[in-house]
């Protein structure tokens, strides 16, 4: 190792090959990632022993048509062997858990809604993992039971591997006319839609739908002999039903109250047209006060309108919000394509301008309509902007490190040269930590067709490895200042020897953190985390062995300004004085260890 080092060392065009294969090396390993070589996600997938499936019908469906719909579903599920039972949920949300917690399921009360709750065998008891079959499962569900009832949408939610979010990616778009933001909802739907990987798109409005007023005609309801009063309580109590008397009870201390409405079947009304309205009030009669029976159809109008939907605001403004899934990819890349797009097709329609200023998300859009001159902001939210929160704070936290680390080096070497080579020896831990999930990547795609990502516990991994580096570095660099120093033996061969010395704890400080890695690498969270302390250990030996060296060469750091060796001729030890203090009496002379003086 010594000679090696020491050949390397002696010659310029070694140190030019070494020096060039480790910056080609570093440019190699981060151009991977925006080659999309190598792929960046929050959180991988997660394998759990249940998922949920949220169904959502049109604003106007009944709780018949919802359960159509579940059923549906059901009844394709019940083909599949993980699945042990499954829990339908009308009309409401399922018992909390960790995802409906931030989904709103305890808000769900509408007729249109409903959540089935799917339970797996044991995780580890079975092949296909959770989130493996919720892909494989999606498409069937949703062609086969997504047109029942028109409007419909199915939704599979995974429990999280992270902070659960509304979504993966939510997009919040923000308006002052109504009109406005359900015209650019429907644009911005069909472009995700259109987006390769993303699925589950959800709109979060009420869809706007015909509904029938049954005005009473009070003229008529006098000339009847009948009163308001009554003829509203009636229709209510057919159709929706009413206590109309109580029943006392030796067994039950409060009065029972007795309810009264049509059966399910006469209360149905057969189209959704005003003339099969009319028909059904036209059965529906009411005895006047002359015992006169009277077709409530002839004092009440039929007037038809548009439903009111709700209104959401957020920040004092009207808000719509769009929601949508990725089926097993990152949602980087999903969204960088879909926000390419919107910016192409909407420009034809709207003036689009990025949002400026410090303090805003970097994907925000300001989108003005040219025709009616109404403004709107596009946000982006979910999963995205959590990851965008905690890939930014770990930079903040590597440059902190990074920082810490030199200062705390300035002081101790009081030199810029020798902190700034203890750095760069750590940052260069890169090169392992990247190529390494590239390798990951492709070892994984051999058994499946899942990546494996670039997460948030693989940058933990590195800054990590920091410490680890530089450890590495500082051994080189003490050792050699001590031969160098206090051995007086020249600058080259001090470094060979100190990186041949110092090769056997180096390199098993590198096998011992890759042994305790082996099993955190096959992690589905942490995998990450290990790959990088496996790899990144590796490219940093090797950068300590070999790179470090070459830089130590090229500073003058390491001899010490203002040194000079000699030797005491009795003891036959070796001292070093500085020059500054023999100056005077030994101008600008310098001694060898062959000098007798």
């Amino acid at each position: 190792m010594e000679k090696i080092v020491y050949k390397i060392l002696s010659s310029r065009f070694n140190k030019g090959i070494v020096f060039m294969l480790v910056i080609l090396s570093m440019i190699g390993a981060v151009m991977m990632i925006p080659t999309e070589l190598v792929l960046a996600r929050m959180l991988p997938g997660k394998s759990a022993n249940t998922f949920t499936i949220y169904v959502d019908t049109a604003t106007n469906a009944s709780i018949q048509e919802t359960q159509s719909v579940t059923t549906c579903i059901v009844n394709n599920l019940k083909s599949e062997k993980e699945i042990t039972d499954m829990e339908v949920y009308l009309g409401q949300g399922a018992p909390l858990d960790y995802a409906g917690l931030v989904k709103g399921s305890s808000l769900k009360m509408l007729k249109n809604q409903a959540e089935i709750v799917i339970n797996l065998t044991d995780k580890h008891g079975r092949d296909e993992p959770s989130f493996r079959m919720v892909h494989r499962i999606r498409p069937l569900i949703v062609s086969s039971c997504g047109n029942i009832v028109p409007y419909t949408n199915i939704k599979f939610i995974e429990m999280p591997s992270g902070p659960p979010t509304l979504a993966t990616i939510v997009i919040e778009l923000y308006g002052n006319e109504s009109s406005a933001l359900r015209k650019m909802s429907g644009k911005i739907t069909k472009i995700l839609s259109e987006t390769e990987g993303l699925v589950d798109i959800e709109v979060m409005q009420d869809d706007i739908y015909t509904k029938y007023n049954l005005v009473p005609d009070k003229e008529k309801i006098i000339r009847s002999g009948l009163n308001v009063e009554q003829v509203n309580q009636i229709i209510y109590l057919a159709f929706k039903g009413m206590p109309v008397a109580a029943k006392n009870t030796e067994n039950q201390q409060d009065q029972i109250p007795i309810f009264v409405r049509l059966n399910e079947k006469t209360r149905q009304v057969g189209e959704d047209t005003e003339a099969s309205l009319f028909n059904k009030l036209l059965s529906l009669e009411l005895m006047n006060k002359t015992g006169m029976m009277v077709p409530i159809s002839e004092v009440l109008t039929i007037e038809s309108a548009d439903s009111n939907p709700t209104i959401f605001r957020k920040n004092l403004k009207n808000l719509v919000t769009i929601t949508t899934e990725c089926d097993m990819v990152s949602q980087v890349y999903p969204l960088l394509e879909a926000r390419e797009k919107m910016i192409e097709v909407l420009s034809s329609e709207y003036n689009i301008s990025k949002v400026p200023g410090i303090n805003t998300y970097m994907f925000d859009l300001d989108v003005v309509d040219r025709e009616t001159g109404s403004k709107m902001l596009l946000r982006w939210d979910g999963e995205m902007k959590v990851s965008l929160d905690t890939f930014r704070d770990l930079g903040g936290a590597f440059i902190a490190a990074l920082v810490l680390m030199f200062l705390l080096m300035v002081v101790y070497y009081k030199s810029f040269a020798l902190s700034g080579i203890v750095l760069i020896g750590s940052f260069l831990s890169i090169i392992g930590v990247i190529s390494g999930h590239w390798v990951a990547d492709k070892i994984q795609l051999f058994a499946s067709d899942t990546h494996f990502f670039l997460t948030a516990t693989s940058l933990i991994g590195f800054i990590s490895l920091m410490g680890i580096s530089a450890r590495s570095s500082l051994l080189l660099i003490d050792f050699s200042m001590a031969l160098i120093r206090h051995e007086c033996i020249e600058k080259k061969r001090a470094i060979a020897i100190a990186t041949a010395t110092r090769a056997k704890p180096i390199m098993l400080t590198a096998v011992a953190i890759i042994l305790g890695s082996l099993l955190l690498a096959t992690d589905p969270i942490f995998g990450g985390l290990g790959v990088a302390l496996i790899f990144g250990s590796i490219a940093a030996t090797l950068v300590s062995l070999f790179f470090i060296p070459i830089l130590m060469d090229n500073t003058s750091a390491l001899m010490g300004e203002g040194y000079v060796c000699g030797i005491e001729k009795d003891r036959r030890t070796t001292w070093c004085v500085l020059t500054d203090n023999i100056k005077s009496l030994f101008p600008g002379k310098r001694y060898k260890k062959s000098d007798d003086k």
